[in-house]
């Protein structure tokens, strides 16, 4: 279940990358009410904005894990439970973090740059 919850939200991230890079051209009416930034800032801005949330919500569930093992008061089965959480949230930063990563990364290389 975890496996494939990360393959499609990854699949997801690179698929709206993807959007972004052939928005570039497409045209929108001028009197439609929306902003007028094209398609692919709109998609790079919802992108870090999911981001942001990811990230915000793996450190707040770090602090849950720690508040937990800190209230275990010596109960081993709390403590085994209050680590478990802090390795996945620990997992869930490192994949968060890595997932921006690949984002700048892909930029970088379709925009024919060398340097991150």
């Amino acid at each position: 279940m975890k496996k494939k919850i990360f393959l499609v939200s990854s699949s997801l991230l690179f698929f709206a990358v993807g959007i972004a890079r052939a928005a570039g051209s497409v045209a929108l009416p001028n009197n439609s009410g929306l902003p007028a930034t094209d398609l692919k800032t709109v998609i790079a801005n919802f992108t870090n904005w999911i981001l942001g949330i990811f990230g915000f919500l793996a450190i707040i569930s770090f602090l849950v894990s720690g508040i937990m093992y800190f209230l275990a008061a010596g109960d081993d089965k709390a403590q085994e439970k209050a680590k478990k959480q802090m390795q996945w949230s620990v997992a869930g930063v490192v994949i968060g973090l890595a997932g921006m990563v690949v984002i700048y990364a892909v930029d970088v290389l379709l925009r024919g740059g060398t340097n991150f």
